[in-house]
C-alpha cells in the first residue's frame, strides 16, 4: 500500500453487481452508499482482528477507483476520466454489530483495518472499466470472481452521482461493490483479493491482497451496544438473501419484502402467501396439463421419491451442482466448509435446495445432519436426483426430501461439490435460481417465475370444471359430450358455478 495515499474519504456502494443482487433477492434501480473512515484501511499482509464476542466477520472482495482529480457535477460519460487508478479492497464488515448502525455500517464496517487496499495500482488509462475482473480466495479457494459487465451501476455513473452533491477529491476511493459469493471468515483464515484485467495489453493486475484474521481478546464494554446476532444475520453474513425473514409456518414461503416499481425497473416476481394457497389447492397434474398448454413440456423433475409424499412442497429454487469425483478435485474442493455446506447454510424460509448430482445413485448427496440445517433454516424442501445417506433419518425429518434411492456412502465417492446458484439439471429438468418448485405425491414441477400467476389461476379453473364432471359421473352421465364439455354442458357449468 506504499503507492496508495490515505484517502480524505472512502465511499462504498451498496449493492451493484447483478450476482450479489440476486442472491439478496433485491435489485435496486439507483446507487446507495454509505461511509467507511481513512482509520480503516489496512495494507496487503496486515492481520485483521474478529472483535471479542463476534462471529460473523465477513469479507467482500471489491474494485477499488482512486480519484485523481477535484470532480464536481460531471456526467456519467466523463465520470471515468476522474479516477487515475484501481486496486483492489476488501470491505470487511462485522455483522454483528449491524443492530446499532441502521444502515449507516459505522459500527459494522468501520472497525480498524476493516479497509485493506492493494497491493498495487493499475493506471486506469491503461484499460476499459468494461473488463475488469475481481476474484477473491479464502484459505487458497476461490470463492467469488465478478467482471463488470455484471456491473448494474458503471463507474463513470458512481463518480457523476456522488460528484452531483459533493467534490471528489484525489486520492478519494469508491469502493464499487462485491459479487455474489462473499461469506464468512474465523481466526487463522487468510483472505486474499486481486483485482486484473486478464483481456488487456500485458494483462495488468493488482497482485493479492492479503489479509490474515486473528482472534480479538478485548470485550465490549457495557457503554455501548454489544454484539448480538440472530438466525437471519447468521443467513445473511454467510451468504443468503437479505429480505427473507424469520417465519413460523415451515410450509409456506415467507413473502420478500414488498416491491415497488421504480423507473424502469419491474418489481421482482414475490412468491406471495396468497399464491402459495393458491398452488397447494391444485394437484402437479393439473398444474402440469396448464404448462403444457403453453408449450413446456420439459418441466418435470423424473425419477424421484419423497420422504414425505403425504406434504405438498412449493417454494423457489436454490440450486447446487456436483461433478464427478477426480481425486486432485475433491482434495481442493471437497473438504471444509465447501460449496455444499455454505449451500445448505444459505438456505432461507420458503427455499428448496435443488441439486444436480447426473442422476448418480451410488452415492449420498445429501445426510441427516445437512437436512436438519436445512429443516431449520425453513428451507420448504430438498430435491436430488442422487442418493440419500441416513435415509430412514431423513425421512422422520419434517422437511420433504425428493431422492433417487439411499445408499450408505459419503459425498467423495462419486460427487465433487462445485458450484451454487447456476442453472442445473435435475431429473431431467432444466432448474435456474429463483424457479418455484412444486411437488407432490404425484412428482415434482420447475414453473418460472413469469408464469405462475396465470398457470395458477387457470389450474384452479379446470380443476372447478373437473369437479363439476366428476359430480356428473358418479351422478350417471355419459362421458360423451361430458368430458371434455362441449357447448350444452358448458352451459349447465356456467349455470351450477353461479350456484356455489
Amino acid at each position: 500500500m506504499s503507492d496508495i495515499s490515505l484517502p480524505g474519504k472512502i465511499i462504498a456502494v451498496h449493492l451493484n453487481y447483478r450476482s450479489r443482487a440476486a442472491q439478496r433477492g433485491r435489485t435496486p434501480a439507483t446507487p446507495s452508499y454509505f461511509l467507511k473512515p481513512a482509520s480503516s484501511i489496512a495494507a496487503s499482509g496486515s492481520e485483521l482482528e474478529r472483535p471479542a464476542g463476534t462471529e460473523l466477520l465477513a469479507f467482500e472482495g471489491e474494485i477499488a477507483l482512486i480519484i485523481g482529480r477535484p470532480t464536481r457535477r460531471v456526467s456519467p460519460e466523463d465520470g471515468w476520466a476522474a479516477v487515475s487508478g484501481i486496486t483492489a479492497a476488501n470491505d470487511f464488515g462485522v455483522y454483528d454489530l449491524r443492530a446499532a448502525d441502521k444502515g449507516s455500517n459505522v459500527r459494522s464496517k468501520g472497525g480498524d483495518g476493516f479497509t485493506p487496499l492493494g497491493p498495487g495500482i493499475i493506471p486506469a488509462s491503461s484499460v476499459s472499466p468494461d473488463a475488469l475482473r475481481v476474484r477473491t480466495w479464502l484459505n487458497g479457494e476461490l470463492v467469488q470472481e465478478g467482471t463488470t459487465d455484471d456491473l448494474l451501476f458503471p463507474f463513470g455513473q458512481l463518480v457523476a452521482d456522488l460528484s452531483q452533491l459533493l467534490t471528489l477529491e484525489p486520492g478519494d476511493v469508491i469502493l464499487t461493490g462485491t459479487p455474489a459469493g462473499s461469506s464468512v471468515t474465523q481466526p487463522g483464515d487468510v483472505v486474499e483479493v486481486e483485482v486484473d484485467a486478464p483481456t488487456a495489453q500485458d494483462a495488468p493486475s493488482t497482485g493479492r491482497l492479503v489479509t490474515r484474521i486473528t482472534a480479538g481478546t478485548v470485550p465490549f464494554g457495557d457503554f455501548g451496544t454489544k454484539p448480538a446476532v440472530d438466525d437471519l444475520q447468521r443467513s445473511e453474513a454467510w451468504g443468503v438473501a437479505e429480505s427473507r425473514a424469520a417465519r413460523s409456518d415451515a410450509a409456506t414461503p415467507a413473502p420478500r419484502e414488498p416491491a415497488t416499481e421504480v423507473g424502469n425497473v419491474t418489481p421482482p416476481f414475490e412468491l406471495t402467501a396468497e399464491l402459495c394457497d393458491k398452488l397447494a389447492a391444485v394437484s402437479t397434474a393439473t398444474l402440469s396439463s396448464q404448462l403444457r398448454k403453453r408449450g413446456l413440456d420439459n418441466v418435470s423433475i423424473d425419477g424421484l421419491t419423497s420422504t414425505r409424499p403425504d406434504a405438498k412442497l412449493i417454494g423457489r429454487a436454490k440450486t447446487l451442482r456436483y461433478i464427478p469425483n477426480r481425486e486432485d478435485l475433491f482434495a481442493s474442493h471437497g473438504g471444509g466448509y465447501n460449496v455444499q455446506k455454505r449451500a445448505f447454510d444459505a438456505l432461507g424460509p420458503g427455499d428448496v435446495l435443488v441439486i444436480e448430482a447426473r442422476g448418480e445413485r451410488g452415492s449420498g448427496t445429501v445426510g441427516d445432519v445437512l437436512a436438519l440445517r436445512a429443516q431449520v433454516t425453513g428451507a420448504a424442501g430438498i430435491v436430488t436426483d442422487g442418493g440419500v445417506r441416513d435415509l430412514a433419518i431423513v425421512a422422520a425429518l419434517d422437511i420433504p426430501t425428493y431422492h433417487a434411492g439411499g445408499h450408505p456412502a459419503v459425498l467423495g465417492r462419486k460427487h465433487v461439490p462445485w458450484d451454487a446458484d447456476i442453472t442445473v439439471a435435475c431429473g431431467g429438468a432444466a432448474v435456474q435460481p429463483g424457479d418455484v418448485i412444486v411437488g407432490d405425491a404425484d412428482g415434482l414441477l420447475v414453473i418460472p417465475t413469469g408464469l405462475v400467476e396465470e398457470v395458477v389461476a387457470d389450474a384452479l379453473e379446470q380443476e372447478r370444471e373437473e369437479e363439476y364432471i366428476a359430480q356428473q359421473v358418479a351422478a350417471g352421465e355419459p362421458i360423451d359430450g361430458l368430458f371434455p364439455m362441449n357447448a350444452e354442458w358448458k352451459d349447465r357449468y356456467r349455470a351450477w358455478l353461479t350456484q356455489q
